[in-house]
């Protein structure tokens, strides 16, 4: 390898938050340039600092071509991450990079990097690229210097994925099998669609499934317009959302308000949301969606409050009451499962996880979380995983009781909205993730266990990551941290309870039987044994 590394950092979309998260990004990437150093190589950085700007990412697509157009193509290449970052600005440079790539995030929850890092290498991976990772707390310890070592010298890195088994549909229970294929084939016969608000969100190209992938098992999108469902909000009127509003303080839930729109929850940005509430499941049911996801942040970030509150109620099977403009009931006693952020890995995800856990007699309340963070506490490894904004409340052990709307954070929402907030019950979860490899759809699957942790450990923790946010402090039995890292495919992760572990592991099975069934190609990670 060539004694000039090129440096790169790509960042967010929106000027607020590229300003806010530098001055962390600068010292991230001071920490890796020194060690770079120390083994004798120089570093160049692909893109200057801009003042007028007050950050030094990387900020757009256009902003990445013109980058990359400036560094020779067979250069070795790090991408440093220490913040949540727009993967698109860097796939065009990227893929037609013909040198060594190595991605590096900071081991923190702050802004956050690791997210970023997952999102970037479940495109890369999507695409056939290519790359190297690595991350670290403080670019001192022997996994990444040993690691940043061994790229440095040209070979590839070898991560432990020992914990990754692939799953034959064979090797299920025979129960398992029969009621995956039932559900499967009836998935096939009757079809499904997915109602997708604005394709592609936030830089997410592994979010993106492409129809022929969806096709053969019957799952079909409906492309819509958030332009519609804005429409559609402002035909609402102010005592339908007043009357969503009046039955979630009837369940109990509470509204931190303050007196400045510009950073408090208000009344009037949550009855917005209740509008975008309703107007979801009208429009969901006019065009017979089977679940729908909203984009929001590059869409109707500028027209109205976060549309969490709303995403989290949807997941819910608890939920205020919606009819249509003639009177009947939409969706009456079920969730109609949302995908934030337009992730396709978790529509499909939530599709199949709602028919399966509805078909075992199981509450099928489900949602996707961030894996936004992890440290050892009481000597076991206990993941963060937090979503942006909402869970459905039944995933709280008071449920409505323990929900605490705050306002989304101005640097993110600048027009507000509240979230749904909360730390996610003791119990036994199946997690799954959905992902594309080698133009293949795929699954990992496993067990895991939320657990409860110390007050005073989650409200550092939320500190440290973003208190407005609801939580789930996980234990993934089985799967270390680097391992983890090393294999999942993805930002994101979904998440379902079951009662306890044999039924969990009966969920976790029929679920991958009827994956099976679609044709996807799955892997067991951790321990998955009853």
């Amino acid at each position: 390898m060539g004694k000039m590394i090129f440096l790169v950092a790509n960042g967010d979309l929106r000027l607020s938050a590229n300003q806010k998260c530098w001055p962390v990004q600068a010292e991230v990437e001071a920490a890796v340039i020194e060690a770079i150093k120390r083994e004798g190589h120089d570093v160049r950085r692909g893109h200057e600092y801009a003042p007028e700007k007050k950050h030094g990412f990387i900020d757009s697509q256009k902003r990445g071509i013109e980058v990359f157009r400036t560094i020779p193509d067979d250069a070795p290449l790090i991408v440093v991450e220490a913040v949540w970052q727009y993967s698109q600005h860097l796939m065009p440079g990227l893929l037609h990079h013909k040198g060594p790539i190595l991605t590096v995030a900071n081991w923190s929850g702050q802004w956050p990097g690791l997210v970023g890092l997952l999102n970037l290498n479940a495109s890369l991976r999507k695409a056939g690229k290519s790359f190297d990772t690595l991350w670290s707390v403080d670019f001192k310890d022997r996994f990444f210097l040993d690691g940043l070592k061994t790229w440095l010298r040209g070979e590839p890195l070898h991560h432990d994925r020992s914990h990754v088994k692939a799953m034959a549909k064979t090797a299920l229970p025979g129960e398992s099998q029969k009621l995956g294929k039932e559900l499967a084939d009836r998935l096939r016969r009757d079809k499904a669609l997915l109602g997708v608000f604005d394709e592609g969100c936030m830089g997410m190209y592994n979010a993106i499934i492409p129809d022929e992938l969806l096709a053969p098992m019957g799952v079909f999108k409906e492309r819509l317009s958030q332009s519609a469902l804005y429409a559609e909000m402002l035909a609402t009127s102010d005592a339908e959302a007043r009357a969503v509003y009046d039955w979630l303080l009837q369940k109990g839930m509470t509204f931190k308000y303050g007196p400045v729109t510009e950073t408090d929850l208000t009344e009037a940005q949550v009855l917005e949301q209740c509008k975008m509430y309703i107007a979801t499941l009208r429009i969901a049911d006019a065009f017979g969606c089977d679940a729908v996801g909203i984009q929001y942040q590059q869409g109707l970030k500028d027209l109205t409050p976060a549309s969490d509150l709303a995403e989290g109620l949807l997941n819910n099977v608890d939920r205020p009451p919606v009819k249509d403009r003639q009177g009947r009931l939409l969706y009456p006693g079920a969730p109609l499962p949302h995908f934030n952020e337009v992730d396709e890995g978790v529509a499909l995800d939530a599709l199949v996880t709602n028919r399966v856990w509805n078909a075992l007699g199981l509450s099928p309340e489900t949602t996707l979380h961030d894996v936004r963070y992890g440290e050892d506490y009481d000597g076991r490894f206990i993941w963060t995983l937090e979503i942006s904004g909402s869970v459905p409340p039944a995933h709280f052990a008071r449920g409505y009781a323990e929900a605490v709307s705050e306002r989304q954070p101005p640097m993110y929402f600048r027009l507000g909205g509240g979230t749904i907030k909360g730390i996610s019950k003791p119990g036994h979860v199946v997690w799954s993730r959905v992902y594309i490899e080698a133009g293949e759809l795929k699954a990992d699957m496993g067990l895991a266990e939320s657990v409860a942790l110390p007050r005073e450990e989650t409200e550092r923790r939320w500190s440290i990551t973003t208190p407005q946010w609801p939580m789930m402090h996980t234990l993934f039995p089985g799967i270390g941290r680097d391992q983890f890292m090393a294999q999942h495919c993805s930002n994101h992760i979904q998440v379902a309870y079951a009662p306890d572990k044999i039924s969990a592991f009966k969920a976790l099975t029929t679920k991958a039987a009827m994956f099976a069934e679609m044709g996807l190609t799955l892997n067991f990670c951790g321990q998955t044994e009853t």
